[in-house]
């Protein structure tokens, strides 16, 4: 995630959406004082080697820390901060009324269907559970859902939700909102991960079952970006 000051603008990073790569290409643009979330460390190598701003600011000062935050200090033994899928509910917990009004908040959301193939490999799905029926009955896909991150009681609270499947799209919007002139661009390598296996069309590799069951658990995103089977 990214609150840039600078160019303010808030990107709240959903789950399998090119989100890395999303980040690496922002973080280009990001100034001194603006907060940048960290990355895993081959991916923050990556973002250091194209010369972009690394994780920077994104613990929370002491001063700040409640009583609650104080609790969590002493059990988990680190400081806290933001984080990579930091919900907006979150974020605004943590910044002014005044910003968060402002400033432009984004993030990207895609198709669930093909969204769970894409995780299904990334988890090593295949080799760990042996199918994919398996591996949404094991609760693997449930932690999938982005859809709390960018809404608060079920209402989205950001100014813009673009779509996985119009990427190339998205980033010339973003370029415009930002006036960054086309500066805003994804880095020339995607972020690694295992490699989905099956190239084919979701609708070619999911049976009915399991189409069923990510239908219900997905009911949200599919019910409000009209997406279908």
């Amino acid at each position: 995630m990214i609150i840039s000051h600078k160019h303010k603008f808030i990107f709240i990073k959903t789950i399998k959406t090119a989100g890395t790569s999303i980040e690496i290409a922002l973080s280009k643009i990001c100034g001194p004082d603006d907060i940048v979330g960290p990355l895993s460390p081959e991916d923050e190598k990556y973002r250091n080697e194209l010369g972009y701003t690394g994780e920077q600011n994104y613990k929370f000062p002491f001063s700040t820390y409640t009583k609650k935050d104080i609790l969590k200090l002493l059990y988990y033994q680190h400081r806290l901060g933001f984080y990579q899928h930091t919900p907006a509910v979150e974020i605004m917990e943590r910044i002014s009324p005044d910003i968060w009004d402002e400033y432009y908040k984004f993030c990207f959301e895609r198709n669930p269907f093909d969204k769970f193939i894409s995780w299904y490999y990334w988890e090593k799905g295949d080799i760990n559970y042996g199918n994919m029926l398996d591996f949404i009955k094991a609760g693997e896909a449930s932690g999938l859902s982005s859809f709390e991150l960018y809404t608060i009681d079920c209402i989205p609270v950001v100014d813009s939700i673009y779509k996985f499947e119009n990427l190339n799209r998205a980033i010339n919007d973003i370029n415009d909102k930002l006036n960054q002139n086309g500066e805003i661009k994804l880095p020339p390598k995607k972020a690694k991960g295992n490699i989905r296996k099956d190239k084919r069309h979701y609708s070619k590799i999911l049976n009915e079952s399991e189409a069923e069951w990510i239908s219900k658990i997905f009911a949200r995103e599919l019910a409000y970006f009209d997406y279908e089977y």
